[in-house]
């Protein structure tokens, strides 16, 4: 088995420590300087340790004073799953509710977007082709606990009740269901996750800091004649949710 990094153990002693208690919540953690020595690492090392912490919600930076014990968070439980969508119900509002919580959102939406390359290459369209750009903030009892920007091709659904997804008869009823009404019928969608840094924008809305750990995925839904019609860029904080996937297995 291959070694494991000196910051990934830096980070589990101090986990430990805090754990039996050297430090309790509102603790400041002793100088970089001072745990490099006492671990036998440099200080880079004891950084990438803190940061990985403060993303994780364990450790909290202050800016001009330090590293401190942060106030354990329960973390949100979002779940992927291709039973999400329910007949004329929003699958963020059903999650929350299973966990005893009030989901909502909001939004504000664009109906004639250019498409950008990478959006375009998604959305198997021209370059600049119009689209529908909805952006997303979504908030568990009134916290952001999530950031969604979704494209659609606008010649999918011009004309229709259903142009803008949050405006109309079905607004907020989720991608399926709002395709439905128009006779297309969604059959899969496909994920990529990633971990990343979130940027200074993303970080003001999530409230959490910049640069702090994210799960960003690429999200597209597909028709069954195999068209995208939907793409989304989901943005999760790592500190304070955790992302579940649910995968059905048939017999």
């Amino acid at each position: 088995m291959p070694e494991q990094p000196p910051y990934l153990r830096i980070a589990d002693v101090l986990r430990q420590r805090i754990a039996e208690h050297d430090w309790n919540v509102g603790d400041r953690l002793p100088s970089r300087t001072q745990i490099a020595e006492e671990c036998g690492v440099g200080e880079n090392v004891v950084r990438r340790a803190q940061e990985l912490l403060i993303s994780q919600g364990v450790l909290e930076g202050r800016a001009g004073s330090g590293t401190y014990v942060a106030e354990p968070r329960q973390r949100v439980r979002v779940v992927r799953s291709s039973a999400r969508e329910q007949p004329g119900g929003s699958p963020f509002r059903a999650d929350m509710q299973a966990l005893g919580r009030q989901g909502n959102w909001e939004s504000r939406t664009e109906a004639k977007v250019p498409a950008p390359v990478e959006i375009a290459a998604r959305l198997g369209i021209p370059v600049g082709e119009l689209c529908v750009r909805t952006v997303y903030e979504f908030l568990a009892d009134g916290r952001p606990v999530q950031l969604s920007t979704s494209w659609e091709p606008y010649e999918l659904t011009a004309g229709t009740l259903v142009v803008l997804p949050e405006g109309g008869p079905h607004a907020g009823v989720g991608v399926v269901n709002r395709m439905a009404v128009i006779g297309i019928t969604v059959s899969h969608a496909v994920e990529q996750p990633e971990p990343r840094q979130a940027t200074a924008e993303e970080a003001s809305f999530l409230g959490i800091q910049k640069a702090a750990l994210v799960t960003h995925i690429r999200r597209t839904y597909y028709s069954d004649q195999g068209q995208p019609v939907e793409t989304a860029d989901i943005v999760i904080p790592a500190a304070s949710c955790e992302i579940v996937y649910e995968i059905p297995v048939g017999r």
